[in-house]
């Protein structure tokens, strides 16, 4: 495998400042088989070219969808009321963060979060993080299948067992739709992010909270330092959205885009600071 080289500032290959690696060989592209599949036009308005970039984005907008933050939102609040939405808000902000970053470091430097880690860390450094990552994945999948296990028993009747099954064979399914695209399985995941739009603004409506308490709950209260119970729901609310695997794929599907590789571009492309 051919070895990393470090491109100077100004390169045409870079077109960003500070370090940046590039691979000649395809095999080390980020994601070979969909890398650069989706055609740019040049010439497009802010409106289209946004348009043309926003697929990556409601990608990663599923993984703050998960059972994970449904379930410590609603144990917060249905014990703590309005309290905890200035952690929500707080570690959504944290999420917005890391993953402007993660895009820019996939758009800039078109690398990806892993391969930016292999670069700069040593060996068992690298190890280690590809290590808490699968763990991580481990522990939220395990929330997602049970959780949409459970959501097939509530809606349809299903046993848990049979519901497990199901989402399985839902995820391979969803894999086989890559034959059709990448674009394809954006289009997919943005109609279900819809749906899922549509519900929440329908339940905000029939539940009609109180607009009032709900700004309250933004501001933060010492009580989230001194009650251990609400702060062990708070840190889980943290971890459940701010979390490490959604900046690798971040930074991993932002290079489905075939645009020019030069500075300009690149600048029009990343997101703003």
């Amino acid at each position: 495998m051919t070895e990393p080289r470090e491109l100077a500032i100004g390169d045409n290959d870079a077109g960003a400042s500070g370090w940046l690696f590039a691979r000649k060989d395809k095999a080390a592209r980020s994601l070979s088989e969909v890398h650069a599949s989706i055609p740019v036009p040049k010439g497009l308005s802010w409106a289209r070219h946004l348009l043309a970039f926003s697929g990556p984005g409601y990608m990663v907008a599923v993984g703050y969808m998960d059972p994970g933050n449904w379930a410590t939102d609603i144990a917060g609040g249905s014990k703590f009321g309005y309290t905890l939405l200035s952690v929500v808000m707080i570690s959504n902000l944290m999420a917005m963060l890391l993953q402007a970053l993660a895009a820019r470091l996939g758009i800039a430097a078109g690398r990806d979060l892993a391969q930016a880690c292999s670069d700069a860390f040593p060996r068992p450094v690298s190890i280690s993080l590809w290590l808490l990552c699968e763990l991580a994945i481990i522990a939220c999948d395990v929330a997602e299948v049970i959780g949409s296990a459970i959501a097939l028993q509530l809606l349809f009747g299903i046993p848990l067992l049979y519901g497990v099954l199901i989402t399985a064979v839902d995820v391979f399914l969803l894999l086989l739709l890559l034959n059709k695209g990448f674009r394809f399985i954006e289009a997919f995941v943005i109609a279900l992010i819809a749906i899922i739009g549509v519900c929440f603004v329908i339940e905000i409506a029939l539940s009609a909270p109180p607009v009032a308490a709900i700004f309250k709950g933004f501001i933060p209260t010492p009580e989230l330092a001194t009650n251990p119970e609400l702060l062990y729901i708070a840190i889980g609310i943290i971890g459940a959205t701010v979390m490490p695997h959604n900046l690798y794929l971040h930074s991993a599907i932002v290079q489905t885009r075939a645009f020019e590789r030069t500075s300009a571009p690149r600048r029009s492309t990343a997101p703003s600071r």
